[in-house]
């Protein structure tokens, strides 16, 4: 395994991301521990959840089941990056969701006890929150950080005038602000080249993409055209994507690489990209990408894949004059 630096902090993490929205609704305990144990074999250093996840089963499921694997012991909570988030509602009533100070503070507490741990490296803003300003979320940040709960922040989802909003406020403040921003990133969707990830860049903050493979379309089509998800939008998307999508499989091919492993590994040949995630439902999905790290893609291959996928525009004035 390698590992870069999460943006501008000297932290490292594992260029995998091991993420675990499938642990409960998806993936039993059970199979959520193997997976959980064999990344960790593997050297993933990098875990990824969040306090909503847990899907019908309820909000928290994940966590508390990520908290038992902890529970453990073995080394397992020293050995890794643990990251969670915080927006999403937890429960119906008002001020159990956002970015308030009160929010915030209360909900790290929550994730503390289901995580089984003292502190949170990596606490994520799940979402923008407009109502929030941006020093009541740093107020309750700096708290939290004092009181040695939360380590790093990042946010996720964020436009980027916000993520530089956020930190020249922080920077206002002394504080080291967002080092990470999670976004949706893959071959089929480059807009954040445009705006997000040059903003990224230039304030020192790590890009961590979520949905690498656009669910599964960039894994392989079968012949039928229903991809790796047999759904009617799923269906309708290989339909509409279908010249694309042969091109890039044909292109993999080629290469002799899988194209799920291969769109993985593109992400990771992308400036200001530290660590990309997976979230796999089985071990066998787990050990798909475990090689990952260690395809190399030439520069030809690279400006290949950019004529079957070409990127939104120069970026990051593509429409400036």
């Amino acid at each position: 395994m390698q590992y870069r630096q999460l943006g501008r902090s000297a932290l490292k993490v594992s260029e995998i991301c091991l993420g675990t929205m499938n642990f409960g609704p998806r993936t039993t305990e059970a199979e959520a521990f193997v997976i959980l144990d064999r990344a960790l074999e593997a050297g993933v250093n990098f875990i990824d959840t969040a306090n909503q996840y847990g899907g019908e089963l309820g909000a928290g499921i994940t966590e508390n089941i990520i908290g038992r694997w902890l529970a453990q012991g073995g080394g397992r909570r020293e050995q890794i990056v643990l990251a969670t988030k915080v927006h999403e509602p937890m429960s119906a009533l008002p001020n159990d969701r956002g970015l308030s100070a009160r929010h915030i503070r209360l909900a790290c507490d929550a994730s503390l006890k289901r995580l089984n741990t003292d502190h949170i490296d990596l606490y994520q803003m799940h979402h923008i929150d407009r109502t929030a300003p941006w020093d009541e979320i740093w107020q309750a940040i700096d708290v939290l950080v004092a009181e040695g709960k939360i380590t790093y922040v990042g946010s996720s989802n964020f436009p980027a005038w916000n993520i530089v909003r956020g930190n020249e406020a922080a920077a206002r403040r002394h504080s080291l602000g967002l080092v990470s921003e999670q976004s949706l990133y893959n071959l089929l969707e480059r807009r954040i080249e445009l705006e997000v990830l040059p903003a990224c860049i230039e304030y020192g903050v790590g890009v961590i993409p979520w949905s690498p493979l656009a669910g599964g379309l960039l894994a392989g089509i079968d012949n039928t055209g229903g991809g790796r998800r047999d759904t009617a939008d799923a269906r309708d998307s290989v339909k509409r994507l279908r010249p694309q999508l042969d091109r890039w499989v044909k292109l993999c091919a080629e290469l002799g690489q899988p194209p799920g492993a291969t769109a993985l590994a593109w992400l990771l040949h992308q400036p200001g990209i530290p660590a990309t995630i997976i979230g796999p439902r089985t071990i066998d999905q787990l050990e798909a990408a475990l090689g990952v790290p260690e395809l190399t893609l030439s520069k030809e291959f690279l400006a290949q894949i950019d004529e079957i996928f070409p990127p939104c525009g120069n970026a990051p004035e593509a429409y400036a004059w």
